[in-house]
């Protein structure tokens, strides 16, 4: 592991773009996160509004019960870091808006819920844009077996979770494994952009 301080961290991020597509309990967690160490933009998507049953996982408060979660998750990051620049798009992702969206990034980070809408986007971005890496979430459903949540590689896309656990009526999902696989998805994120930073003394 590189020895950076949180000054070097800061700065060497403070430059870097980071696309999330989703903002419910993956995206709006690792959006949370990539915000507190200093991300230098964020480019949100997500055409969803914020309902109670979010609460169990996602980083929103009841307050924002009706609120769009782009906006509602633009406002909770800049209360952390009002320096970070925020794109909020509150619309649906397809083949054709995905790169215009998210060219540009240094990162992209996929954090949808249903699979038809994570099959879209891993698809497009690694068609269209595959030199960009690309992060995502699979398998984060029930809670326990923290031991089966790993990090996979395959060439630029690094898969986080279990991979295998779908959500279902009797499987659903709740904070502590989601929030492990969005800090997951947060913390190999920063790896990937702090890759080739100087160390610190």
């Amino acid at each position: 592991m590189k020895k950076l301080t949180f000054n070097q961290i800061k700065e060497a991020l403070s430059t870097k773009t980071v696309g999330i597509a989703g903002c419910g309990g993956l995206g709006s967690n690792c959006a949370i996160a990539l915000a507190r160490v200093g991300i230098g933009t964020l480019i949100i998507v997500d055409f969803d509004v914020i309902s109670e049953g979010n609460l169990n996982r996602q980083y929103f408060f009841r307050d924002q019960i009706g609120t769009k979660k782009v906006l509602a998750l633009q406002d909770n990051i800049s209360r952390i870091n009002p320096l970070i620049k925020i794109q909020p798009h509150d619309l649906r992702l397809t083949s054709a808006n995905i790169p215009v969206i998210f060219n540009g990034c240094d990162v992209v980070i996929e954090a949808f819920d249903l699979a038809d809408q994570k099959q879209l986007f891993i698809e497009t971005i690694l068609t269209e844009m595959p030199s960009i890496p690309l992060v995502v979430g699979l398998g984060m459903a029930g809670w326990g077996e923290n031991d089966t949540i790993h990090l996979r590689q395959s060439d630029n896309l690094y898969i986080c979770g279990d991979e295998v656990t779908e959500i279902a009526p009797d499987c659903p999902p709740l904070a502590p494994r989601v929030g492990i696989v969005a800090n997951m998805q947060a913390n190999v994120t920063m790896e990937l952009l702090l890759n080739g930073v100087k160390q610190g003394l």
